[in-house]
């Protein structure tokens, strides 16, 4: 990162953060309340960095506001904590809709034959591109940080996964010695979740994770944010891998002094 922009980024973590964003936190983002004053700290400045260098814009007549750009920029910035971040630098717009919009995409019918059908989409992440939310969703998501479903939180780990290559599920790690145990355990855990859903079994982690390996990383970040306890209870290697990676342990979180 060029000096400039760290000094710039740090004199902008330092000005003031607005009561009415406070607010807004402390009513859109319960897991807010839960952090050290550190971590508090921390996930201010880092949401005043990025409303200061992304563009937001509302897409089908949604009008963008301070509620909106703060929701969305803590959920992103959850993800940031304790690491070295650049702010997600592929990432300058992020487009919201009022609520689930239809995306237009090719489907192979057979026969060399490739139509266009309409699908319902809460959000998506494009390599180099855009974040494009829908805000119900959410604002719905943020509010309930307890029943593993964060589109917000689904989308950014997408821009995380993408950031230094191809989304495949296979983020930047910090340490070399990180990669072979990372590769092993997610390795193990998505192979295992596509058998239980080819065979019907029941899973804990949503099968939409077993779409891809890239969505498997999605997934999870969800869960291991939203439901810790859960996830370390029924998957612990996995839960100790994200650990690691995003050098948090939200286990901690309601045991930690305020």
């Amino acid at each position: 990162m060029f000096g400039f922009t760290r000094r710039r980024r740090a004199r902008i973590r330092k000005q003031p953060f607005a009561d009415a964003w406070i607010d807004i936190l402390k009513q859109n983002m319960p897991i807010y309340e839960r952090l050290t004053e550190k971590a508090k700290a921390e996930l201010r400045g880092h949401i005043q960095v990025f409303v200061h260098e992304k563009q937001f814009e509302g897409c089908g007549g949604f009008e963008m506001t301070d509620e909106v750009r703060v929701t969305i920029a803590s959920q992103a910035c959850l993800l940031l904590l304790n690491r070295e971040t650049d702010y997600y630098p592929q990432l300058k717009t992020i487009l919201v809709y009022p609520s689930q919009y239809f995306s237009v995409v090719p489907k192979d019918i057979g026969g060399g034959i490739v139509t266009e059908v309409k699908q319902t989409r809460l959000g998506e992440s494009w390599h180099r591109g855009p974040v494009v939310l829908s805000w119900d969703d959410v604002r719905r998501g943020a509010v309930d940080p307890r029943d593993g479903k964060n589109v917000a939180l689904h989308e950014f780990a997408h821009q995380l996964d993408s950031e230094y290559g191809d989304t495949d599920g296979a983020p930047a790690l910090s340490r070399p010695a990180m990669f072979t145990p990372w590769a092993r355990v997610l390795q193990r855990e998505y192979d295992e979740l596509r058998e239980d859903m080819e065979r019907h079994r029941k899973t804990y982690i949503d099968k939409y994770g077993a779409t891809n390996p890239a969505e498997f990383f999605a997934v999870v970040t969800e869960m291991f944010f939203e439901q810790p306890r859960q996830l370390n209870r029924r998957h612990p290697e996995l839960y100790e891998q994200f650990k690691l990676f995003y050098q948090q342990d939200p286990l901690n979180w309601t045991r930690q002094p305020k």
